[in-house]
């Protein structure tokens, strides 16, 4: 008897050290093989898959900015503050005198609860999230010296849901909590909405609302469209809880109808038309745990119908090995992005450069904020972009300039902010909210 407890015992005993083995194995951070610039471009690197049973966590810890500190600006360039002491900006509209709006704006309570919601809850509070409740407000900045400081900072709307998007369609303010599309009479110049909203249509954000923010552009004839992401990684949580997620909604205000009007897309953020044209373009995070180096997140023109993958299939119809076959093989109409950005960069904000006077070097193309990995070693992201685009309004076979860099610090294991939205002001010069350092900071010509 006692041979055969011992038997037992080791037994269990080389059962434990083999499973512990494994876990440690399977635990371990996945190193990128390939650059954020070999996985960038019109056509970017496509790595092979290593599917990850944890993801790969390396959070750069949120600090602030010391004083006297700003990111790098390009050669040519300077920076500064227009703003700061905000709470989360999260986006910026410029208005037709001058003024910035800037949404300051965090996740509302979510439901994951158990242990995936509490390392969630840890990565999120570490990387500069979900210390406090949102600030669920819309303030108001405005330079009336023409200094390049906004000395002027009021509450234009409070009492919001996680508000993110915003578009001025004459005289209507359209703001997008993460639950609804609400509209606004605006008033230029007052620095305090006067007016009652009304709301235009519920937006998708039931679940987890694990993708809330509710990004909004207004179409040249007034239409709206909002960028809605899937409320999973892979769908993995069942694809009835993905109903009007993981697409780029259509809203015609006047009558209320909303519709999807491209989908498969798994997080489509920033959203702009380019300039004098009818030409939807968005920037797309795409899925985690196929690696350091997949999926490469990217910027892609948008047209009616499209169709670009999600979850079955990515960049243009390479499968995913964890999701379920649909009944219907749609792998053939999956469209291809037309820019990759750098796997898990997290682009958020972007916009076209009309209007930008920083020199030659920035015309015609688009400004991207990239909010910075989590789930990449090494960490990628962290900085905004410029991408170039030809005379066909297409983005040129080159690689991403780096506009404005060193939001992360030197040591490479903290942030002093993190980039979340890029526009031109009225000036000319460049805007970009900085989420966690509570900044906005100006990008304007030396000199």
């Amino acid at each position: 008897m006692r041979k055969i407890l011992k038997y037992v015992g080791l037994t269990l005993l080389l059962l434990l050290v083999v499973g512990s083995v494994t876990l440690y194995i399977m635990s371990r951070p996945d190193v990128a093989r390939f650059s954020t610039a070999e996985l960038s471009g019109r056509v970017p690197v496509m790595a092979s898959q290593r599917t990850e049973t944890f993801p790969t966590i390396n959070v750069p810890e949120a600090t602030s900015w010391p004083a006297g500190q700003a990111p790098r600006a390009a050669e040519g360039l300077t920076v500064g503050r227009f703003a700061e002491g905000l709470d989360h900006p999260r986006t910026i509209l410029v208005l037709p005198n001058g003024d910035v709006l800037t949404a300051e704006s965090q996740s509302p309570p979510r439901k994951d609860g158990g242990v995936q919601g509490a390392v969630m809850k840890n990565l999120m509070g570490k990387a500069g999230a979900g210390r406090k409740p949102s600030a669920n407000r819309i303030t108001l900045l405005r330079d009336a010296d023409g200094d390049g400081k906004a000395e002027l900072k009021s509450t234009y709307i409070s009492g919001l849901n996680s508000p993110y998007g915003m578009a001025l369609v004459g005289d209507t303010l359209y703001v997008a909590n993460t639950d609804a599309l609400l509209a606004f009479p605006y008033v230029e110049g007052e620095t305090k909405m006067s007016g009652k909203p009304v709301k235009i249509v519920d937006l998708p954000a039931k679940g987890t609302n694990r993708h809330w923010t509710k990004s909004l552009t207004a179409a040249p004839n007034g239409w709206l469209y909002i960028g809605v992401g899937a409320d999973s990684n892979i769908g993995e949580a069942g694809m009835n809880r993905e109903f009007r997620r993981a697409s780029v909604l259509e809203v015609r205000p006047e009558s209320k109808y909303i519709r999807t009007f491209a989908a498969g897309i798994r997080n489509p953020v920033g959203l702009a038309f380019y300039p004098g044209s009818e030409q939807l373009w968005t920037v797309v995070n795409e899925r985690d745990m196929l690696g350091s180096d997949l999926v490469p997140d990217y910027l892609t023109d948008v047209d009616e119908g499209d169709f670009y993958g999600w979850p079955w299939y990515y960049w243009g119809g390479f499968i995913d090995p964890r999701v379920e076959p649909e009944t219907e093989d749609r792998r053939q109409y999956v469209k291809r992005p037309a820019y990759g950005l750098g796997a898990h960069t997290a682009p958020l904000g972007f916009t076209f450069t009309e209007g930008l006077a920083l020199g030659e070097r920035w015309a015609n193309g688009a400004l991207i904020a990239r909010h910075g990995s989590w789930n990449r070693d090494p960490v990628a992201g962290y900085d905004v972009v410029f991408v170039k685009f030809g005379a066909n309004g297409k983005p040129l076979d080159a690689l991403p300039i780096t506009l404005l860099d060193r939001f992360l610090a030197a040591d490479g294991k903290t942030t002093r902010g993190r980039p979340a939205d890029v526009k031109v002001a009225k000036d000319g010069s460049a805007l970009v909210a900085d989420d966690t350092g509570g900044v906005i900071w100006r990008v304007a010509k030396a000199g």
